[in-house]
């Protein structure tokens, strides 16, 4: 596509919906993964409250690394409204359109971001 039409007013429309019904979804999670965790059951058999527990801790897990998707989510949406999403925030780069589909928060392009990975792991040890 031109550059020009890259990020145009639709584009930008598709993004900031998909990533408002993606924050409503996990908000709902949280709110069941909340009315959950709050049922409290009774067990005669050790095994089955233990197989319960370890079922929460899990959710709970999930809830945790959703969290974090929110604020990269939130962070997104302030991006559309400023007119810099879809850029990447190293280069100034389009991250494109294909990646964007995959990782709506992409903040990286994929070259920025597999450098980054590099140094990450270069570092790491």
């Amino acid at each position: 596509m031109p550059e020009k039409d890259y990020m145009n007013a639709a584009q930008l429309e598709f993004f900031r919906h998909r990533l408002v019904t993606m924050k409503e979804e996990i908000l709902v999670n949280a709110r069941e993964t909340g009315e959950h965790l709050k049922e409290n059951e009774v067990f005669a058999d050790p095994n089955d409250r233990a197989t319960v527990e370890e079922e929460n801790m899990l959710e709970q897990r999930v809830r945790d690394r959703e969290r974090k998707l929110l604020k990269k989510i939130d962070s997104a949406l302030r991006r559309i409204e400023s007119g810099d999403y879809g850029f990447c925030l190293e280069t100034g780069d389009p991250i494109g359109i294909p990646r964007l589909l995959a990782r709506p928060t992409a903040e990286l392009s994929i070259e920025a971001q597999e450098k980054h990975e590099r140094l990450e792991k270069l570092f790491a040890d």
